[in-house]
């Protein structure tokens, strides 16, 4: 099996090919991918996504290379909104599952204005790879299946030829999600592995 440095290379190498971005997927499926990792590789895999991204601000890839941090985007919503201090008072009386279910409503995460999809949308150029990072730090607050299913598939029609690639601690077998090797997400089958 391939250490997580020869798994980063092949990645390196994959987003760099052309006809990765040139492409809306495997027979024209969506062009969602997904990089799973052992969780305890995880500060291995976010140095990798730091180093690409300084090296691609020099503009020799012939694309741009966006990184967003769900967990970050997720808290800047929250303390935008002055909700940081009710999350806390509503876990705290309610439990967890309940303060998800809120703050996904405050993202109007089933809605085409989902505030996810917008900061994105507004943030990137078209010629792109983008990198979602964060949905270990996220869980249970935002799982993988709702960032596939709620955020990327109401992504503007003209960024379907944008490679997306979700950075996952976990398994993912394109068919089964189970991140931190622990937990079963729900089952999702349309989003590939980028590097075997």
């Amino acid at each position: 099996m391939a250490s997580i440095e020869e798994r980063l290379d092949k990645m390196e190498a994959k987003i760099k090919e052309p006809k990765f971005r040139d492409t809306t997927g495997k027979a024209n499926e969506v062009n969602y991918w997904v990089f799973d990792y052992a969780p305890e590789h995880e500060l291995i895999v976010r140095d990798r996504i730091e180093y690409l991204k300084n090296k691609n601000s020099r503009g020799t890839d012939g694309f741009e290379l966006f990184v967003y941090d769900l967990y970050d985007l997720l808290i800047a919503h929250l303390q935008d909104k002055n909700f940081m201090e009710k999350c806390y008072q509503m876990e705290e009386k309610r439990g967890i599952v309940k303060v998800a279910s809120a703050i996904q409503r405050s993202l109007k995460i089933t809605d085409k204005d989902n505030m996810i999809v917008e900061y994105i949308a507004e943030h990137t150029s078209e010629n792109s790879v983008v990198f979602l990072t964060g949905v270990g730090k996220c869980y249970p607050l935002l799982q993988s299946p709702e960032v596939f299913n709620k955020i990327l598939y109401n992504m503007p029609q003209h960024f379907a030829k944008v490679p997306m690639v979700l950075f996952y601690p976990g398994t993912y077998t394109e068919q089964e999600l189970i991140i931190f090797n622990e937990v079963h997400e729900d089952n999702y089958y349309r989003a590939f592995r980028l590097v075997r």
